[in-house]
């Protein structure tokens, strides 16, 4: 797939997630194996990534994921893009049935520092973003979510997950049931890029 089409295609995929197609295992190793490949702070690579295909665990991580997302999504219906509501609802209805649940730990926890915990999570987005990138360029879709973060702790006690580590997200990884996407409409690069001082037009 073409570099810049990739770029800009690659979107958070919710409602055309293939629930019915399994993902083989050898497909999402070699996912994994490309996220690997992402520039982490230090070289340190203080990452793990636990892969959830179990129907029993899928289902009580869905409960925590389920309750805490729609508390959020009630919370923004005055505010927020009904389509954008619309498509986050639907991933909570339908959580349970992802084939794939890719949940990125982080060794350690924040400090509650900016310039600590910038260099902290920094060692892992970008390997996510490789990890979805990858998956896209396979057919498969992804979306990083966060709501079951609020209920962090009861996670981790699910997934065996140790003291002293960092859940980062949750990643549900499906088959697309469509081909390709297009780019997104977002704010022109004249009104979200600065030249030297914060205002400054770029050009």
């Amino acid at each position: 797939m073409e570099i810049d089409h990739l770029l800009s295609t690659t979107r958070a995929v919710r409602r055309k997630l293939d629930l019915d197609r399994p993902v083989e295992p050898e497909v999402l190793e070699e996912c994994l194996n490309l996220a690997l490949q992402a520039p982490t702070p230090g070289n340190v690579q203080a990452w793990c990534w636990l892969v959830v295909r179990d129907q029993s665990v899928k289902d009580r991580l869905g409960v925590l994921f389920r309750e805490v997302g729609e508390a959020y999504l009630a919370g923004k219906a005055a505010e927020a893009d009904s389509r954008a509501l619309a498509s986050g609802q639907h991933l909570i209805d339908v959580i349970e049935r992802v084939p794939v649940l890719v949940i990125p730990v982080l060794h350690g926890r924040p400090a509650g520092d900016n310039a600590v915990d910038a260099a902290f999570y920094g060692g892992i987005f970008p390997a996510v973003w490789n990890f979805q990138l990858a998956l896209r360029s396979r057919g498969l879709g992804s979306t990083l979510t966060t709501y079951h973060l609020a209920r962090e702790a009861e996670a981790a006690e699910i997934l065996g997950i140790p003291d002293g580590h960092t859940q980062a997200g949750l990643l549900p990884v499906a088959y697309t049931t469509v081909p390709d996407f297009k780019p997104a409409r977002r704010n022109p690069l004249s009104e979200v890029a600065f030249l030297d001082r914060w205002g400054t037009p770029l050009s």
